[in-house]
Parts: C-alpha cells; structure tokens; sequence
C-alpha cells in the first residue's frame, strides 16, 4: 500500500478534530492532498508526533486527535508509547506509516525491516488497541474501527518505501504553528 493513498482514503474525516503529523513525507503528502486549519506539521522534531497529540487529546477529551508518524520517528521514542498508555486518551488514534526505511533521509533500513513489531511494542507497552495493516482495504476499515471505538489505539500501516519528490511543505512553518493555535483557541470549550 502506498501512504499517499492511505492518507487519501480517510482524508474526508479528518476534518473533524486535529491532526499532528511527524515531519518529512507524512507531513509533504498530506499538505499535497489539502491543507486544513486543523492539520499540525511537526517538523524538525522527530520522535515527537505522539506527545504532542498526547498533549492536545489530554487538554481536549472532546476532541478526536489523529496523528500520522512514522517508523523511525516511532523507534527514536519508544517511552512515548509507554506514556500514551500510562494516561490512555480514549480519543487518540495513533497511526504508524512504516516503511521500513529513514525515508526522508536517505532510506536507511529501521529496526522494523529486521523484525521489530510495532503493533506488538504498543500492546506490550499497554497501548489497549494496536493492529498491523497491509492493504488499503484492511486500513480503512481499521482507521475507521479505531475513530468509532472510543479507545486508544496505534495502528501500524505497513507501505512502501515510496515517498514525494520533496520531504517539505510549503506552508510557512511559523504560519502553521499559528493557524493551528488559532483553530485550537477559537473552538468552543468543552463543557
């Protein structure tokens, strides 16, 4: 399966909630398909997509917070999954595009081409809902499970190692830090 599409096939409900992707192709790709308001690009901060959802789905219970990562920016924080599990946001959906590469840096091999399961990381870890996913068919039903069940859940979406022509945005990274803060603000409260 290719990341793009995947991104592409549940594109349309991302627009209820927040969305925080890690930096390079997740973050090109989904600005590509359409930028929203609502869509954070965490750049030059691999690792640091989960806590940065954990933090928002935390302050925002009422909120649904997807985030798009990936496997070397996953393996660079492992404790991450230990922490979403400590504090289990039942609002969080944590989705891992692994492609068994540091694509955005040259395509060097990760843990995950020799073996290491991600989805077995996170249930180890605590994480109450975590699947692998290879089809574009098992993905969408699976994200689409995920956002209904009211839990927790990383979900591993094994792609290709296939990334854009550039690993950049083309939104100002200043500009989306502050349109995303903005849309967060001028949300209703939760009650």
């Amino acid at each position: 399966m290719r990341r793009r599409d995947a991104i592409e096939a549940i594109y349309p409900g991302l627009e209820a909630g927040v969305v925080v992707t890690i930096m390079g192709a997740v973050a090109a790709e989904l600005q590509a398909i359409g930028h929203k308001p609502n869509f954070f690009y965490l750049q030059h901060a691999m690792g640091l997509a989960s806590s940065m959802g954990l933090g928002i789905a935390l302050c925002r219970p009422d909120l649904p917070v997807v985030v798009f990562d990936g496997d070397g920016s996953l393996l660079m924080n492992l404790g991450g999954l230990t922490t979403l599990a400590r504090y289990r946001p039942r609002n969080l959906v944590h989705v891992v595009f692994d492609n068994e590469s540091l694509l955005s840096v040259g395509g060097f091999p990760t843990a995950t081409s020799t073996g290491s399961d991600l989805a077995a990381i996170a249930a180890a870890a605590g994480v109450p809902r975590t699947a692998t996913v290879r089809t574009l068919d098992e993905f969408t039903v699976a994200f689409r499970e995920a956002r209904a069940s009211g839990d927790l859940t990383t979900l591993v979406a094994k792609v290709d190692a296939v990334g854009p022509s550039a690993y950049v945005t083309d939104l100002s990274l200043l500009e989306n830090r502050y349109q995303f803060a903005r849309y967060l603000r001028e949300l209703p409260s939760p009650r």
